[in-house]
């Protein structure tokens, strides 16, 4: 079991996508788990077969545990088996019909326990794959593969519309269905409890003109067709460059609550929220306030797609990793919205969708201008109202004064 983390000890198996006694190749996942923070995949690091598999799915193993052997086929695996003890002290290899293995089975029963709830679901990594990027429940699909396997055919043709709403469970005539809560979502549910119930929270809304915002990504897609232009900054990064900005301003703001104490940062340590297949997560840009418009885009975007894959390091998700954390609804059309706070840091900047509100340009002439929504949450045990309105106010100020 891989160590993800320094503060990781143990690790729960969600789900086998190999058994026992299975031919497997280099990167062919074999199972998933979760930490405390995120969920991950597992992928073979060699060729051969799965000899034995020592935990189930729902499994909570210490990390670095022996969970499976892969090997050829006749090779013995005993002495690989969690809390086997090799009594003669020989190794393995010199005289292995020699040697006498005892398995301290205790031991495996009490540190090893199943969590409630996880039930073995049969899919191909593939079909997994296109489930999640395209948000189909696999637990409430019916698999056409060998023993009910669900592979890639039977979400496609979920996709198509060629599957009978039979094969779906929870389809018209069903009462309701039910689904254990996964470890990420209990660990979400948690995280969101506890904010609201150990600060004091309040949001403030306030818009800004986006037209330079606009403007600035227009030339950039525009370069981007032309060859001009080699990365494509979007307006989410222009918008968290601005904040970040703002933040040099407002350190205050920059901050976390430790109960007794207020810990300020002199660097931007920038947490950005991101809609994951396994659910929300906040990874951190870390020292985002010395990089320039283009790194910080990059950054943004690397950290954003190890989440989807599962392969971030647990360190960086961790809510004291970040000192601000900008999270942005507006792709969704959300006009406002309250979002919460990250503890202990002490401010989260929501961004809502863009919209066409009419202004006074001048000489009783009348426009429609684009405005973006943004709804700033701070701990009101570390700001008070004044400052985290001229905070929010510098934001807009940072945006609507945009220079590319």
């Amino acid at each position: 079991m891989p160590k993800q983390g320094q503060s990781v000890e143990s690790c729960i198996i969600t789900k086998w996508f190999k058994a026992k006694g299975d031919m497997v190749s280099t990167g062919d996942i074999l199972f998933s788990y979760e930490t405390d923070k995120a969920a991950f995949d597992l992928e073979s690091p060699a060729d051969g077969m799965l000899l034995d598999v020592f935990f189930t799915d729902g499994a909570e193993v210490p990390v670095l545990e022996n969970v499976a052997v892969i090997g050829t086929k006749g090779e013995t695996t005993v002495s690989f088996q969690p809390g086997a003890v090799i009594s003669t002290g020989k190794a393995v290899s010199s005289a292995p019909a020699s040697i006498e293995v005892s398995v301290n089975k205790n031991v495996t029963k009490n540190i090893f326990k199943l969590s409630p709830g996880y039930d073995k679901i049969r899919i191909s990594p593939r079909a997994k794959r296109l489930a999640g990027e395209k948000g189909i429940r696999y637990s409430e699909v019916k698999g056409s593969g060998p023993n009910g396997r669900i592979i890639i055919t039977d979400i496609e043709n979920i996709l198509s519309g060629a599957l009978p709403v039979s094969k779906v469970t929870g389809a018209p005539g069903a009462e309701f269905t039910e689904q254990p809560l996964s470890n990420i979502r209990k660990i979400i549910a948690k995280a969101m409890h506890s904010s609201l119930q150990n600060s004091a929270q309040l949001t403030h809304h306030m818009s800004a003109d986006v037209r330079k915002l606009l403007e600035s990504r227009r030339k950039i897609k525009e370069g981007l067709k032309t060859g001009t232009e080699k990365q494509d900054i979007t307006l989410n990064d222009m918008i968290c460059w601005c904040a970040i900005r703002a933040l040099e301003k407002f350190p205050e703001a920059n901050s976390h609550f430790l109960d007794d104490r207020i810990k300020t940062f002199n660097k931007v340590h920038l947490g950005i929220a991101v809609d994951t297949p396994r659910g929300l997560m906040v990874p951190t840009v870390r020292y985002a306030s010395d990089m320039d418009l283009a790194g910080l885009s990059k950054e943004l975007k690397s950290v954003a797609e190890s989440c989807k894959k599962g392969s971030i390091n647990p360190e960086l998700i961790q809510s004291s990793s970040a000192s601000f954390t900008v999270s942005n609804l507006g792709n969704y059309g959300v006009e406002m919205f309250t979002p919460v706070i990250n503890l202990p840091q002490v401010c989260i900047l929501g961004v809502c969708t863009i919209i066409n509100r009419p202004v006074d340009l001048g000489n009783s002439t009348f426009g429609f201008v684009p405005y973006i929504g943004l709804s700033l949450t701070y701990d009101h045990r570390a700001i008070d109202g004044g400052p985290a309105t001229k905070f929010l106010k510098e934001i807009k100020e940072q945006i609507e004064n945009f220079r590319s």
